[in-house]
């Protein structure tokens, strides 16, 4: 087994083997893996350690299982994540950024600004209102994303905002209505990390799960902050494309 994670759990190690075998490619899109009394005598260890290790992935999307036939890798199945052009099209056609998911608003308020994302707030500044948002596939009915939105007080404050509900059009088209600047410029944080412990009950990882963790700042012409968005992605179902103009000058 994997001696880099000879402290894990059995089951945590025999995980992480299948897995690189996955994404090393010795295990293909669609191939049927050991059975489990194969994997019970590979790593000399109990029927229900392997039936934990296969649990594991299970979760992560990698494989799935076949009732009476046994576990197979799954067809690569990745969330594509883009930025800036879900603006154009959410201000097109006065959705949400995100359509495809079901938004499930779990906290709406005022709140001290957060730590990690004080640097981005204007000095002197010490609360926003807060919306926190869970995300789900509308099929499944599983979790793909956990988000946060920091607004300033100056125009969101006593607002409609501050209600949990779910707004009728993307967050940023009601900023723009409330603030009356409209958004020009945004900055993305991109960090690979652990989950936290909530984050991984939350999107129903596995322990030691990565994440994509997104810190997204927008920005009117003026300079005038109106948004910080943040937003976690299961590393293991996100795929991050962007795509820009390259100038010649």
């Amino acid at each position: 087994m994997d001696n880099t994670s000879a402290f894990a759990p059995k089951y945590r190690r025999i995980a992480e083997v299948l897995r690189r075998e996955i994404s090393e490619g010795r295990l293909v899109s669609g191939q049927q893996l050991p059975t489990e009394p194969e994997l019970v005598e590979r790593y000399g260890v109990s029927l229900p350690t392997v039936r934990q290790a296969l649990a594991v992935l299970r979760s992560e999307g990698l494989i799935e299982s076949r009732h009476g036939i046994g576990s197979f890798v799954k067809e690569a199945n990745r969330l594509q994540r883009s930025g800036w052009r879900h603006y154009g099209r959410a201000r097109a056609d006065q959705q949400l950024l995100t359509p495809q998911f079901r938004h499930e608003i779990v906290f709406a308020g005022v709140e001290p600004i957060p730590t990690h994302v004080a640097d981005l707030f204007p000095a002197g500044a010490t609360h926003v209102v807060t919306r926190r948002r869970h995300l789900f596939d509308k099929e499944t009915g599983r979790p793909e994303e956990i988000g946060a939105s920091y607004i300033p007080m100056d125009f969101a404050a006593g607002t409609y905002l501050e209600t949990p509900a779910v707004v009728p059009k993307a967050l940023f088209l009601c900023i723009e209505e409330l603030s009356g600047k409209h958004y020009a410029r945004a900055q993305d944080r991109l960090i690979a990390r652990l989950a936290t412990a909530d984050e991984t009950a939350v999107l129903e990882l596995a322990p030691g799960s990565p994440v994509v963790h997104v810190v997204h700042s927008a920005r009117a012409e003026d300079g005038t902050l109106l948004e910080v968005a943040e937003n976690v992605w299961p590393a293991e179902r996100t795929v991050i494309v962007n795509e820009y103009p390259i100038t010649t000058t």
